[in-house]
C-alpha cells in the first residue's frame, strides 16, 4: 500500500485533534505542536483515544497529556543519570581485571575473548578503532603524539573511555566467565544476571537518548530477577520484568552500590510522587506496596 498522507501544517493539526474530542486551547496546543512533533506526542494520546476511531475519551484535555510527555522527559533524564554512573563503573571493573589478566592490549588476541567469535572480534575491532578515530579527547592525541610509532590502538583503559555503551556490552559478553563473576562481584550479583542487566538497560539507554516515550513502555528486553531463594527481597513483591518499574528497581538498586550518596533514588521518589503530573503508577509496572518492600524503603527516610 501506497503512503499518500501529506503534510499538515500546525494548525491543521490542532484542528485534527480538537476534532477528535480534545479539549484544548487552540492558540496552546499550536504553540505546544509547534515545539514537539505530532508523531512524538501521538504515543501520549493513545491511552486518551479509542484505537478504532482515534477519538478521544470524554473531558480528555490536553494539559493531562502534557502534563505526562513532561513526566516521561523528567524520567528519562533521571534514568540516564544512572545509566551513566553504572556505564562508568561497569567500563572501571571489566578493563581494570581484563587488563590486570591480559594487559593492557588483552583486547587485541582473539584467545582473551573466548565467548566472541572470530567474526565478532574482527567487527567489534573495526568498529573501536572508528570510535578511537572519532574521538576529540586530549588523552588520545597525546597517547598517539608518543606512542603512535608502535602501537595503531588504544590500552584498554583508555580505550572503554572512547567508546559506547554498546561497544562496551559487547566486550563485557566476550570474556571469560571468571572476569565476568569478579566484575559482577562489585553489586553483589551474579554474573548471568549482570549480563541480562546491562543487555536490557543498553536497550533503555537508547531509548532515553533519543528521547522516546519511556515511562509506560513493555520492555524489548526482560531483565532476570534474582533468585528467591538467595534474594528473596527481590521475592517481596511480584516484579513484572516487562515493565519499566523493574529497571527502575534494578538502577536503584545498582546506584546503592555504586553511588549510595548521590540521592538519586530520593530525586526519582520525588518524581514519581509528584501532585504536579498526576502518573497512574500501575501502568509501569508499580505494586501498591512498593513503598513498604525492603528494595525501596530507604527511598523514603532521610
Amino acid at each position: 500500500m501506497e503512503y499518500v498522507k501529506k503534510p499538515l501544517s500546525f494548525e491543521q493539526q490542532a484542528d485534527l485533534l480538537l476534532s477528535r474530542g480534545l479539549i484544548a486551547d487552540k492558540d496552546d496546543l499550536i504553540k505546544k505542536l509547534n515545539s514537539v512533533n505530532y508523531y512524538r506526542l501521538s504515543g501520549y494520546f493513545f491511552p486518551f483515544q479509542n484505537k478504532t476511531t482515534e477519538r478521544f475519551y470524554d473531558n480528555t484535555e490536553f494539559g493531562k497529556v502534557w502534563k505526562r510527555y513532561i513526566f516521561d522527559r523528567q524520567l528519562r533524564i533521571l534514568v540516564l543519570d544512572a545509566i551513566e554512573r553504572l556505564e562508568v563503573s561497569v567500563k572501571t571493573n571489566t578493563a581494570y581485571h581484563f587488563s590486570h589478566k591480559y594487559g593492557c592490549f588483552g583486547q587485541l588476541d582473539l584467545q582473551n575473548l573466548p565467548k566472541m567469535t572470530e567474526h565478532e572480534h574482527k567487527d567489534w575491532l573495526e568498529k573501536v578503532e572508528k570510535e578511537t578515530k572519532r574521538s576529540k579527547d586530549q588523552f588520545v592525541s597525546h597517547f598517539f603524539t608518543k606512542y603512535g610509532d608502535k602501537h595503531k590502538t588504544l590500552p584498554l583503559w583508555m580505550l572503554v573511555e572512547v567508546i559506547p555503551f554498546g561497544s562496551m556490552l559487547n566486550f563485557y559478553k566476550g570474556i571469560e566467565p571468571d572476569i565476568k563473576r569478579k566484575v559482577a562481584q562489585n553489586y553483589n550479583i551474579p554474573d548471568q544476571v549482570l549480563n541480562s542487566w546491562l543487555t536490557s538497560i543498553n536497550s533503555i539507554r537508547n531509548i532515553c537518548a533519543h528521547h522516546s516515550r519511556l515511562w509506560n513502555r513493555t520492555l524489548p528486553y526482560k531483565p532476570l530477577i534474582l533468585k528467591k531463594n538467595k534474594y528473596p527481597e527481590w521475592h517481596e513483591l511480584n516484579i513484572d520484568n516487562s515493565k519499566v518499574y523493574s529497571i527502575l528497581t534494578i538502577l536503584k538498586y545498582l546506584m546503592d552500590h555504586i553511588a549510595p550518596q548521590s540521592g538519586w533514588k530520593f530525586r526519582l521518589r520525588d518524581l514519581l510522587l509528584s501532585d504536579k503530573y498526576d502518573i497512574p503508577l500501575y501502568q509501569m509496572g508499580f505494586p501498591d506496596d512498593w513503598k513498604t518492600c525492603s528494595l525501596w524503603k530507604d527511598a523514603f527516610i532521610e
